[in-house]
């Protein structure tokens, strides 16, 4: 009667968590920067990886499987490679290497993930904080490799994000912008390299200045970029015609985005912009399958804390005296949610 009817979704998805430690280990393990640009059998990279023998093959060939690496041949002999996507987004030595993020999932957030069904029914956060009773950002911060970690997570997973909203946003009638919680520069970095007439500021907590320093030095952008420090809950923001928050929004309750929301209002010049990149979730709320899973993540994270619809922003920023919003879609799930005033 059913015959078209399978279970094929519900086990893919059940079962989904082997397919995605599989990746996180390969990560961890470091199998895409052993491979780089070139290739290894199995017994070289059983030795590298230090593996069990036991575990080489199912591993190697399970990210075969999954799309992860190249196989030549079959058997002892056979050599693995990366994928052209591996080796451009998960080589730690590639300018786009994106595994931070993907390195803090399985330090952190995989095991978080197994208390879901207590955040459901508690709305409390169930990370650090469950075990520590400090909040999460006062654990980051107070540990400068785990926060510098936490950067380079951030930075991974902003990276096409923010240099395609460089691309696309029109800053030709704009001369300042201010990226409240800049972390390592990066949105400040891309917008000066491709707008050589924009001044920038990227603004972060103190703990994160030194980081960013670094890291805009780095990039050759120290003399377009300014490093700055504001704490966001205590300080007006500074003036600029545009203000930018990259995964800023998303980590608050309702009363604290108003809040940040209106000191961007407070900031800008009449014409100037506000811009929220984020995984925003369609108006819907049928087909982000990552934003509203990122607000998932927000819940047991912070417990209050939620994404939103471009239709919330719109909402929350009449409210605050903008006249009009859009929404400028970027990369995958994520679009810049322009607030103008």
């Amino acid at each position: 009667m059913h015959s078209d009817v399978t279970p094929d979704q519900i086990m893919q998805i059940g079962m989904g968590y082997w397919a995605s430690k599989t990746l996180l280990s390969a990560v961890e393990l470091g199998v895409f920067t052993q491979l780089g640009n070139g290739s290894k059998t199995g017994p070289e990279l059983e030795r590298d990886l230090g593996l069990s023998p036991r575990a080489t093959y199912d591993f190697l060939d399970g990210l075969v499987a999954l799309g992860l690496l190249d196989r030549d041949g079959v058997g002892a002999t056979s050599r693995y490679r990366n994928t052209p996507s591996t080796a451009l987004f998960l080589d730690r030595k590639s300018p786009q290497y994106i595994g931070g993020i993907l390195e803090m999932s399985n330090a952190r957030l995989y095991r978080f993930w197994a208390d879901l069904t207590s955040a459901l029914k508690t709305g409390k956060p169930q990370n650090e904080i469950k075990h520590s009773g400090k909040p999460m950002f006062d654990e980051l911060y107070a540990d400068p490799a785990r926060l510098e970690g936490f950067m380079d997570a951030m930075t991974g997973i902003s990276l096409g994000n923010f240099t395609t909203f460089a691309d696309k946003f029109d800053f030709s009638k704009y001369k300042t912008m201010v990226d409240i919680g800049g972390a390592t520069g990066q949105l400040s970095c891309f917008v000066s390299e491709r707008h050589p007439h924009m001044s920038c500021r990227t603004c972060d907590l103190p703990a994160v200045k030194p980081i960013a320093e670094r890291r805009v030095e780095q990039r050759g952008c120290s003399a377009r970029v300014k490093v700055e420090t504001v704490d966001f809950f205590k300080d007006e923001f500074p003036n600029a015609d545009v203000i930018t928050m990259g995964m800023i929004l998303h980590d608050w309750n309702l009363a604290i985005k108003k809040m940040l929301i209106a000191k961007a209002y407070r900031a800008l010049p009449k014409g100037g912009a506000l811009v929220a990149i984020e995984n925003i979730i369609d108006d819907e709320r049928r087909k982000n399958v990552f934003g509203l899973m990122m607000s998932l993540n927000m819940l047991i994270e912070f417990g209050e804390a939620f994404d939103f619809t471009g239709a919330d922003f719109t909402e929350w920023c009449a409210e605050a005296g903008f006249s009009r919003c859009e929404v400028i879609p970027l990369t995958g799930p994520a679009s810049a949610a322009v607030a103008y005033k």
